[in-house]
């Protein structure tokens, strides 16, 4: 295994969109939604493991997550776990991560990943993975991982390919033509037809020059916080450096930052079976269902007459039981009951913001 491969896991949002059972004091990154026996940072640390060395793995998250992080990854060393005092989006997350580990190996080649992704065929993803941290191992580019879009999905961003351009790379990669945010069904319809599009799976691979100098390039408002100080990295200081620091970058992802303005920018297609849990419509499209459709997360269920419906409590000597009920979201975590229809899934953000103003923050 290279030990100039490093990975950088985003364990730190919150997961508002999987309310009430994703909660402010253990969000989703942390849950087993299926009953696997693994949360879905499990997951992600051990598909990882498979291709980076362990001790080259950090989890970048928010401080009040420490303590479960440990907990959940016994096998890591506290100083992998990079902590954020406040949440920063992707670039100051990438950018914080990338200073710590150019500090420590200038010419790391470094993949970055979400914690919260399902990735069905693990051997696929790590020829595709390996396959990015070789190439950027020689080359100055930044490459994502972009997913071949099998249906028109509405809660994805995408990437159109310009393979005419593209001649020059080696085999698999093809240069970048748009980034697009979520469309609206018509939109992703046409995307999926036309066969130039990929779902953005906010995978990434590059080296750490590469992704240093793209964001001193193109996002100056985070170097100019985070790059303050270059020395402290990798020392007793950092920590302290970070705490003051990171508060003072702006919210920004990394795709506006960076991917959405360089030049150097590669999709290499893949296809593993990859789904990002970013919705309850995503994990009931991944659930077990029925043969009416209903899907029971971990939970005991009775369905009558009943169809579509995506189910999920966190107290296991409960049952459901649901009659003449269709197209819903039934979650129940603590002290919230969710009851929705599946297709306000969008809103169950909103539903938790309001939640918080009329009942107090003990509710999300």
């Amino acid at each position: 295994m290279n030990n100039k491969f490093y990975c950088i896991i985003m364990g730190g949002g919150v997961g508002s969109r999987f309310w009430p059972v994703s909660r402010e004091h253990k969000p989703k990154q942390f849950l087993d939604f299926f009953g696997t026996g693994e949360s879905l940072l499990q997951q992600t640390f051990r598909r990882m493991s498979q291709i980076v060395p362990t001790e080259n793995i950090l989890i970048v998250t928010n401080e009040i997550y420490i303590e479960e992080t440990l907990r959940q990854l016994p096998m890591i060393r506290p100083e992998q776990i990079l902590a954020e005092p406040i949440r920063r989006n992707t670039a100051p997350c990438i950018a914080y991560a990338a200073y710590h580990i150019y500090a420590k190996c200038p010419d790391a080649s470094i993949f970055v990943t979400p914690s919260d992704h399902i990735i069905l065929q693990e051997a696929r993803f790590a020829e595709f993975a390996t396959k990015a941290l070789t190439y950027v191992a020689r080359h100055d580019s930044l490459v994502t991982l972009g997913i071949r879009a099998m249906q028109p999905e509405t809660g994805y961003g995408y990437i159109q390919m310009d393979p005419e351009k593209s001649d020059d790379l080696e085999e698999g990669f093809l240069r970048v033509k748009v980034f697009t945010e979520k469309p609206d069904r018509e939109m992703a319809e046409v995307f999926v037809r036309s066969g130039d599009f990929l779902w953005n799976s906010g995978m990434f691979a590059w080296n750490a020059k590469t992704i240093l100098a793209a964001l001193e390039a193109y996002a100056g408002e985070v170097t100019e916080v985070l790059g303050a100080k270059p020395e402290v990295y990798g020392t007793p200081e950092e920590a302290a450096f970070i705490q003051k620091a990171f508060p003072c970058c702006p919210s920004i992802s990394i795709d506006y930052a960076v991917m959405e303005k360089a030049q150097n920018v590669l999709v290499l297609p893949s296809d593993f079976g990859w789904a990002d849990l970013g919705t309850w419509g995503a994990v009931y499209e991944q659930a077990s269902k029925d043969d009416a459709g209903n899907a029971a997360l971990n939970t005991r269920c009775f369905f009558q007459e009943a169809e579509n419906n995506v189910v999920s409590l966190s107290d296991p000597s409960r049952i459901v039981v649901m009659h003449g009920v269709s197209d819903c979201i039934v979650a129940e975590h603590d002290n919230v009951l969710l009851i929705c229809r599946r297709d306000a899934e969008q809103r169950v953000k909103g539903m938790m913001a309001n939640a918080e103003v009329l009942f107090g923050k003990e509710y999300v």
